[in-house]
């Protein structure tokens, strides 16, 4: 797409603007932030039905996730990066580099600041220090305005807003909604002229059996503790459609060490049966058929150095 055909950074065109209300408009928005800033409730409140898993935990999301909205004539596509931190592992590495990849390749890249933090300036600081460098049209969405006194808002916009030129600052709540629309409406008039590239009724690009995956490995995070949930990863090893309309699940968890089998399977069995139960409900939700999950623990001491996975995951193996 030329340049020609792009709105002018950060305005919104009119009502009656050739490239405005009557013509088809669609582009990617990339939104990079710290790890737990909000990006997966942000963009689920955004496209309005669950695309990416949610815990408490930083380091939740690993693999890029596109989530797809539509609002009037423009298809706005969303990409949630993982958080970017100081990496440590392979793994780590491979997440922050799939981060600035999704900025670089986007239309428009929402800087998202968990706004609550006691050091949100100071914790946001490497991240704008890179964005500098991103000549892309710039949104600053400040997060968890339900948990901020509203003069601490005013205080970090400023702060940030002198460390980064950005084209807009929003202030919004993903977890209540409040001010999403605002920003949705903004982002339909500042994504490029031109078609839809999806479907209309497509929510996001994930195939079913990474969705199925990442609704187990989300279950887990939210009950195990500590370090563990790092150190495992889920796999959907077989997908089978039964004659009766029910859908037979076979999913295994890789994890790093015995002592954590013994962990994620639980007391006679305890962990592994919630965790089963509570992964199935939701995918029967998501299906709307019937769902049979079956899980299994095995050991695998270096499943983070393992070549295909990251090739399913869309991560850089050697980044």
């Amino acid at each position: 797409m030329s340049d020609s055909d792009r709105p002018e950074s950060g305005r919104v065109p009119e009502p009656g603007d050739a490239a405005g209300t009557h013509a088809q408009r669609a582009g990617f928005i990339a939104l990079i932030g710290a790890p737990n800033a909000g990006k997966s409730t942000l963009l689920n409140t955004l496209v309005g039905a669950k695309v990416a898993i949610v815990t408490p935990k930083v380091q939740t999301t690993r693999a890029r996730v596109l989530g797809i909205a539509i609002e009037g004539r423009s298809q706005l596509v969303f990409v949630d990066t993982p958080g970017i931190f100081a990496p440590r592992r392979r793994l780590d590495r491979a997440m922050v580099a799939a981060a600035w990849q999704g900025a670089r390749d986007a239309d428009t890249v929402a800087v998202l600041v968990d706004a609550s933090h006691k050091r949100a300036a100071e914790q946001a600081e490497p991240l704008l220090q890179r964005l500098a460098d991103v000549a892309l049209p710039r949104v600053l969405i400040l997060n968890k305005i339900d948990r901020t006194p509203r003069p601490a808002l005013l205080a970090l916009a400023q702060a940030l807003t002198e460390r980064l030129d950005v084209d807009r600052v929003f202030m919004v709540s993903a977890l209540t909604g409040d001010g999403v629309a605002d920003l949705k409406r903004y982002f339909a008039g500042a994504v490029p002229a031109g078609p839809w590239l999806y479907p209309e009724d497509q929510l996001s690009d994930m195939p079913m059996r990474l969705t199925a995956a990442e609704l187990t490995r989300e279950k887990l995070f939210l009950r195990l503790r500590q370090e563990l949930p790092y150190a495992l990863t889920v796999e959907t090893e077989t997908w089978e459609e039964r004659e009766d309309g029910g859908v037979h699940v076979g999913q295994v968890i890789f994890v790093e060490r015995e002592s954590q089998r013994a962990i994620v399977l639980g007391k006679g069995g305890q962990m592994i049966k919630a965790v089963g139960q509570a992964a199935r409900l939701e995918l029967a939700e998501i299906l709307e058929q019937p769902v049979h999950l079956k899980l299994f623990v095995k050991v695998r001491e270096k499943w983070g150095e393992d070549r295909d996975r990251y090739r399913d995951w869309d991560l850089d193996f050697d980044a």
